[in-house]
């Protein structure tokens, strides 16, 4: 809830209902996932998502608000998973199949660590990372810097000498579309693509959305220059800034 671009946004309305759970929605279709868990914080800003989760009954773990590293990988160490799938909470327009063509990948590869973002061609909001929970066990104990423990996976993204990594990539750039929500202007489109799409079926499609996007090309104006991974970005100057520029 604490976004400082968008506060609240995960649980601003989208077609009658949070967004969050319109993206849990979606991510429920995904046949490789065993089990959702909300991984949100102790700030009790966040008892709001706490009761979001109880009434999709969706397990919910809340940990450190800083160290998302750290609220992560306790989220999963209770179910002993043999991989994790991480999503973030802000990307309503998720795509299941993506989510389950990269554990396909992760699997049959033999990988570390999988997804749709380490070489990015799919619309940014389509980000699905899947790992082993040796990698993330790994991760947790071992990353160190403010960047890492914020976001996750960078540790991991920084071994590839230690960790064998894999990139499910799109056929063609999609790179350049915006699908996330963290700006007014992104949870706009999302809402306009909510309402052209789900009513006539709920279980639309990243195909869905191009073909829409191919017949309004104005939507796409929308939320169009806002910068990819800005938040990293940001955390990043934030820290070589705290560190002296070193």
């Amino acid at each position: 809830m604490s976004s400082t671009r968008l506060p609240g946004k995960v649980l601003m309305p989208l077609l009658g209902q949070p967004m969050l759970a319109r993206q849990i929605e979606r991510q429920r279709r995904a046949e490789s996932i065993d089990e959702l868990i909300i991984a949100t914080t102790i700030d009790p800003a966040d008892d709001a998502i706490a009761a979001l989760a109880a009434e999709l009954h969706i397990g919910c773990y809340r940990g450190s608000v800083d160290d998302v590293l750290d609220r992560f990988y306790k989220a999963a160490v209770p179910r002993k998973p043999s991989y994790v799938v991480r999503l973030t909470a802000d990307c309503p327009l998720a795509d299941w199949t993506l989510i389950d063509r990269v554990a396909e990948l992760v699997t049959s590869g033999a990988y570390d660590y999988a997804s749709t973002a380490l070489r990015p061609t799919w619309p940014d909001g389509l980000d699905a990372e899947i790992m082993t929970f040796a990698a993330l066990e790994a991760t947790w104990r071992e990353a160190r810097s403010p960047v890492e423990r914020e976001h996750v996976t960078p540790f991991i993204l920084a071994h590839a000498d230690r960790f064998r990594l894999g990139s499910l990539e799109s056929d063609l750039n999609l790179s350049g579309m915006r699908w996330t929500v963290d700006e007014p202007s992104d949870l706009e489109f999302v809402r306009r693509v909510y309402a052209e799409l789900y009513p006539a079926n709920p279980a639309f499609t990243t195909e869905s959305i191009l073909a829409l996007l191919r017949d309004r090309p104005e939507l796409i104006e929308i939320n169009n220059g806002i910068e990819r991974n800005e938040g990293l970005r940001r955390s990043i100057e934030k820290f070589v800034g705290e560190c002296g520029g070193e």
